[in-house]
């Protein structure tokens, strides 16, 4: 039996920008991501990102993109993001051939735990598509509740994807860490 390939999660750099691009838009978008079970494929056609919007995360001044890695590949990333009273959690994708494996679990608690520990903060807040039930409730056996708080898709803008249809919106989710 061989034993697992070695896994570590660290802050990315400027030089992990394109793997991460290509992991994102994989979970996400296009037939790659019916591999997995997060993917956007029936609600979204277009891009989920793009080089600046990542490089801009990876460089952000009040935050970070965590990447968990095997042998040097991404295999799963995050972007937290010091806000006012919270931290705000997104940009999760995890390699639609891993996912269910545990790997999304792995990092969210990662997550969790350095805006816990790195910035003192008492919450994590991010925002799921409303369509997306199997997602949500995935988050809330992780201990995320739904808070009601609805914001509209931003339709329009190709940047984050050509909506399939006209009723999308997200819904903020929140936890305390503590």
């Amino acid at each position: 039996m061989t034993s697992p390939a070695p896994r570590a999660v660290r802050v990315a750099g400027p030089a992990d920008v394109t793997a991460l691009v290509d992991l994102i838009e994989s979970a996400y978008r296009g037939e790659r991501a019916r591999a997995g079970w997060t993917h956007e494929a029936d609600l979204l056609d277009g891009q989920r990102t793009d080089p600046e919007m990542v490089s801009a995360a990876v460089t952000a001044r009040d935050g970070v993109v965590l990447v968990l890695a095997e042998q040097d590949a991404p295999v799963a990333c995050c972007q937290l993001e010091r806000r006012d009273d919270h931290v705000y959690f997104g940009m999760f994708a995890v390699s639609p051939g891993r996912q269910g494996g545990g790997l999304g679990r792995e990092l969210l608690a990662e997550a969790e735990r350095y805006a816990r520990e790195q910035w003192h903060a008492g919450e994590m807040r991010m925002t799921v598509i409303v369509q997306r039930d199997d997602l949500i409730a995935w988050y809330e056996r992780r201990g995320y509740t739904r808070t009601g708080e609805r914001s509209a898709f931003p339709y329009g803008d190709e940047r984050f994807g050509l909506p399939r249809r006209p009723d999308l919106a997200f819904e903020t989710l929140r936890r305390k860490l503590g």
